[in-house]
């Protein structure tokens, strides 16, 4: 039996509406597992779900974190008790990818990623508890507080990022943006070797939480440019980590990484983007593109946190209710927000 006899959770009826759901609570499938939820982190994915309606529902509310209070039949890695934090399974074996040898790319992993499996929940993380395929739940580390778990989705978002862009020890580097996505992209590359790295970001509020986080070099958007030609001698970036997701960027963004250096992309825009194709390739740069993550990374970002090399508590700005919910959508839509992380504690 679960510990609860009825669970409650806010998911989206249409663009800008959001309906909150209390139903009666049932036992999960064999394979899955049910998790009452901590803490679940809003990410921009969350607020432009909202205004769009056009997220898979398992994805609205991706970033939790929670205690396991039943198991199904067939689950043998888990227990009752245990913290977990979302994920995606291990490499299944048997997809397309797997077979041809790309098990880092599995079909069914990225498939849960984006909550498009025939097994994803029916809502996500904004609820009292969540039915969840016992592949997704992943353990938590004893080191980690409960809100450093609740942020723990987007922090291997940015782990993958940079392992998969393969910083070069001493490497100069530039993050493009300093939200949450950028500020751990930022300590991340640090703790991969990075020697040098600027920051560019135009809000004020932003600038200073990197630079309390040690980035030295933080500046606004129109002064990166010569900061850069000066620390590279007019060279340019080794590595560009593209974590703003606007369109309009993209080519910019380019130009500021030297021939044959890497475009690393983490921002997710909305619409298409106009770059030089000849400029990319007369240069020979390398663009990565970068969506998610491999369950390996958990494992790998779990343990950068819990010794005290990536800082997660300075990210964590707010804590609001399930009811708060649809008010703070439109304050992180302003702009102006003070906000870096909000989590949402469904049983305020």
């Amino acid at each position: 039996m679960t510990s609860t006899v009825e669970r409650k959770y806010v998911h989206v009826v249409a663009p800008g509406t959001a309906e909150t759901t209390i139903e009666a609570a049932s036992p999960p499938a064999p394979d899955a597992v049910v998790v009452d939820i901590r803490y679940c982190g809003i990410c921009a994915t969350d607020t432009h779900g909202y205004s769009s309606a056009a997220l898979p529902p398992a994805v609205f509310g991706h970033e939790w974190t929670g205690t396991i209070s039943a198991v199904g039949e067939n689950v043998t890695t888990l227990r009752v008790g245990q913290r977990v934090v979302a994920g995606v399974g291990p490499a299944c074996g048997v997809c397309a990818q797997c077979r041809a040898g790309h098990a880092a790319h599995c079909d069914l992993a990225f498939a849960e990623a984006n909550g498009i499996t025939d097994d994803a929940p029916v809502h996500g993380g904004f609820a009292t508890t969540l039915t969840v395929s016992a592949r997704r739940a992943i353990p938590v580390l004893d080191a980690l507080s409960d809100e450093e778990a609740a942020l723990m989705e987007p922090t291997t978002v940015t782990f993958h990022a940079v392992k998969r862009a393969a910083i070069t020890l001493g490497s100069t580097v530039v993050v493009q943006g300093a939200g949450p996505i950028g500020l751990l992209t930022a300590q991340h590359a640090r703790t991969a070797g990075a020697g040098r790295i600027l920051v560019s970001e135009p809000s004020a509020a932003r600038r200073t939480a990197a630079t309390d986080l040690g980035f030295a070099d933080v500046v606004e958007p129109a002064d990166l440019a010569a900061l850069l030609g000066e620390v590279t001698g007019g060279l340019g970036a080794d590595v560009l980590f593209e974590c703003t997701g606007v369109a309009a960027l993209m080519q910019p963004s380019a130009e500021l990484v030297r021939r044959g250096g890497t475009l690393a992309l983490l921002g997710y825009p909305g619409t298409d983007s106009s770059v030089s194709y000849g400029d990319w390739q007369s240069r020979e740069l390398t663009v990565i593109g970068s969506l998610a993550y491999s369950h390996e990374d958990f494992i790998g970002a779990m343990t950068l946190v819990a010794e005290g090399r990536i800082d997660l508590k300075s990210l964590h700005t707010g804590t609001i209710g399930l009811g708060e919910l649809v008010g703070m959508f439109a304050e992180l839509d302003s702009g102006t927000s003070r906000h870096a992380k909000v989590l949402v504690d469904p049983s305020r």
